[in-house]
């Protein structure tokens, strides 16, 4: 047997043991990269759901809080209006103004503090690029 059948011989059986491994690869890597996008989908229609719902919670919250306090507010000062109404009525002003500034300062401080978005896929990914770093 001459060097060329030899050779000839051990090439196609190597090139399809490189493409096998290829397409092993390729199966492995889609995988993976299918579920992160499932596992990013899935976060973004969580997150899409909570937001829907503090909404909704947010809207009855306020338009019921509203109804109170202008209730309130027209109690206290008709039950004062012949003696003191300017004094009641700036205490209600000062005492809406501390609430508006305390909730807006709450809000501020929930936004700085809020959770990633997507940090479960982040994650992920980084675990991901840990193992293959680790496999070279």
């Amino acid at each position: 047997m001459s060097r060329e059948e030899a050779g000839a011989g051990a090439v196609p059986g190597r090139s399809l043991g490189l493409l096998a491994a290829a397409r092993r690869l390729l199966a492995t890597f889609t995988e993976v990269l299918h579920t992160r996008a499932e596992i990013l989908f899935t976060e973004m229609e969580e997150e899409a759901g909570r937001i829907r719902e503090l909404l909704l919670y947010e809207l009855v919250s306020l338009f019921f809080l509203g109804m109170g306090l202008l209730l309130a507010t027209l109690f206290v000062v008709m039950a004062f209006w012949d003696d003191h109404r300017l004094a009641v009525l700036g205490g209600f002003t000062l005492f809406y103004f501390a609430i508006g500034i305390g909730t807006a300062w709450a809000v501020r401080n929930k936004l700085k503090n809020r959770p990633h978005l997507f940090s479960a896929s982040l994650a992920e990914l980084g675990k991901d690029c840990e193992r293959l770093d680790s496999e070279r």
